[in-house]
């Protein structure tokens, strides 16, 4: 089953989590045990699995990344002025898999889904695909 979520950002720069968008697709479809992969349709933002507890850990990733790779001053040469922001999702990845088992998402205690953007806001599609174990 193939799926295709809309996550917006509002800032250049956002961790935005969407884990209730997830496991409602996935409770929606029926879906009781497999895996779920989930992928970022663009080449300026990225996904993670992270700490959704604590607002600090989003805003120290996001500073890390600023710091090790500025919008401005590094010499990039596109056009766009958003180079920084492709390297970036080169560095985080495209892609995350999570596990189910009885239609929920076996995700850690503190752990969320992120749309790590970073060329927004904007709205980004993510494709959502759900594969069942064999019964």
């Amino acid at each position: 089953m193939i799926y295709t979520l809309k996550v917006r950002s509002r800032e250049r720069e956002q961790l935005v989590e969407f884990t209730d968008a997830v496991q409602q697709q996935l409770t929606e479809s029926g879906a009781r045990e497999g895996v779920c992969t989930l992928y970022v349709q663009h080449t300026t933002a990225g996904l993670t699995i992270n700490e959704n507890a604590d607002p600090d850990v989003p805003r120290d990733m996001l500073h890390l990344l600023r710091t090790l790779i500025p919008q401005h001053g590094m010499g990039f040469r596109h056009g766009e002025e958003n180079s920084d922001a492709h390297i970036k999702a080169t560095l985080v990845g495209s892609s995350v898999t999570i596990p189910f088992r009885d239609g929920r998402l076996l995700l850690g205690r503190w752990q969320g889904i992120f749309l790590c953007e970073f060329d927004g806001g904007r709205e980004r599609q993510i494709v959502l695909t759900i594969m069942t174990a064999a019964q």
